[in-house]
Order: C-alpha cells, then sequence, then structure tokens
C-alpha cells in the first residue's frame, strides 16, 4: 500500500467537516476550492437540493484536481430543504432569524453531496458521487429570545440551514432521522461506500499519521 492510497485532500474549509473526518481517524489535506457556487448554480439552472448539492460537490473537488495532487479528492456541499424551499447559508443576522422563526417547530432535510476523485499519480483516474440526507425536527418552544441570542453568536449565518447538530444550534434540535453525520456535512458511511467502489477499504483512509499539508 502506497502512500498516496491512503492520502486525502479535502477540499472544503468547514471547520465541521474536518472536525468529523479527524473523530473518525481521518487526516485530510485540506486544500480551499474557491468555486463560484453561485456561478455555477446559475450555469445549471432549475435543479432539485439533490442535485445542487451533488453539482457543488463535484465542483469543489474538480477544482482542486492538478498535478500535485495525488491521493482521493473529497468535495462536499450542503443543503436545508422545507416545503420544497432550498435554504443555503444565511450569511446576514437577519436573514438567519427569518430561518429560525420559520422552521421553529418544525421537521426538514439536509442534504449533504459527495464527490470523491481518484486522482491518484496526479491525475484522474475516475469519480463517483453520492447525497445522503437526514430530517431534522425542531422544537416548537424555541423562544424568540432564544434565537436572537443563538444568531447573535455568528455560527448560524455560515451553515446551510442557519444551524448545527454538533455545536451551539444543537439545543434546539429534537430529532434527527437518517445519518446523523449528513447533518453536519459529510457523511462518514457515504464516504466509506465511494472508497470501496475504488478499492479502497476504510483502514487505508484511516487510522494513519497525519499526512504534511500541501
Amino acid at each position: 500500500m502506497s502512500d498516496a492510497a491512503a492520502r486525502l485532500y479535502l477540499a472544503s474549509t468547514s471547520p465541521a467537516r474536518l472536525a468529523t473526518l479527524r473523530s473518525a481517524g481521518v487526516e485530510p489535506i485540506v486544500v480551499p476550492s474557491n468555486v463560484d457556487e453561485a456561478g455555477a448554480v446559475a450555469a445549471a439552472g432549475e435543479l432539485t437540493p439533490q442535485e445542487l448539492v451533488q453539482l457543488l460537490a463535484r465542483r469543489k473537488a474538480e477544482a482542486i484536481a492538478g498535478a500535485e495532487v495525488d491521493g482521493f479528492i473529497l468535495g462536499g456541499d450542503s443543503v436545508f430543504e422545507l416545503d420544497g424551499t432550498i435554504y443555503g447559508k444565511p450569511h446576514t443576522p437577519t436573514v438567519a432569524r427569518e430561518r429560525w422563526l420559520l422552521q421553529r417547530g418544525r421537521t426538514g432535510t439536509l442534504h449533504s453531496g459527495h464527490w470523491l476523485i481518484d486522482h491518484r499519480g496526479g491525475a484522474a483516474q475516475g469519480s463517483a458521487g453520492a447525497v445522503s440526507s437526514a430530517s431534522v425536527s425542531f422544537a416548537a418552544d424555541i423562544t424568540d429570545a432564544e434565537i436572537d441570542a443563538y444568531v447573535a453568536t455568528g455560527e448560524p449565518l455560515h451553515v446551510a440551514g442557519a444551524f448545527t447538530i454538533d455545536s451551539l444550534g444543537a439545543p434546539f434540535i429534537t430529532s434527527v432521522v437518517g445519518d446523523p453525520h449528513a447533518v453536519v456535512g459529510l457523511s462518514l458511511s457515504t464516504l466509506r461506500g465511494l472508497l470501496v467502489g475504488f478499492g479502497i477499504p476504510w483502514h487505508e483512509i484511516a487510522f494513519r499519521p497525519n499526512p504534511v499539508e500541501g
């Protein structure tokens, strides 16, 4: 087994995705993708939530492909769906507060797309993707004061659906049906399945010495 066979490049700066991988024994090389997400979505036209996250996950992975990348490249993206409407990152406190007032006491679906490129040897050998989804229910008794306090932390401004399950937003979530890691933005079981499709068992990616970041 070569070192390159076990090297994973993460085309994302998401702290949650990185923490999820590390908690499972994977130490990826983080490479920001800097993809124009709005431009990619506009060019693609009307998309379902699943198609949207898969498109952006693929674009992010492809954006860091290059001769200097020797291993597997993982791109990911997430959106929250409520009543058929797609919600990404709110970016502003006003929008984040509106989102919480809307989803309080209700259930929506968090979709996380994954795209994996086999880039061993410094060239693309193949790629595959998958979407993992989970339904998320929010407490009905969340007060306006709690929403305001949470929004004031700044956390919900930068995450799909304006909430987290692994940090400050967790107390407001009453249940998750499906893979909880999909709500974080990276399904470990989905990633394992994609790797197995390329003939790479999980232990060749996980439980290994830390790579040198590029």
